[in-house]
């Protein structure tokens, strides 16, 4: 069973709380999905944010492949 804090993630852009100007019906990462012109972005803030979670939603909408790593517990091979 996953952890509680993954289970209670949002689901989709409309559950992520706090974060409109990136995620909300005018949000830049609305409107790039929207206008289908993904750029690249860096997301950064204190843990507890949102940045994963608007990140897998995000990858998730843009119906491309994706991969997601943590530099500080992934390492080379």
């Amino acid at each position: 069973m996953k952890p509680l804090a993954y289970r209670m993630r949002p689901q989709k852009f409309e559950d992520v709380f706090g974060q409109d100007h990136l995620v909300g019906k005018d949000g830049v990462l609305t409107s790039m999905l929207a206008k289908k012109k993904l750029l690249s972005f860096i997301l950064y803030g204190p843990p507890g944010t949102g940045k994963t979670t608007i990140a897998q939603l995000f990858a998730e909408r843009s119906g491309l492949d994706y991969y997601f790593f943590n530099a500080s517990t992934d390492t080379k091979a």
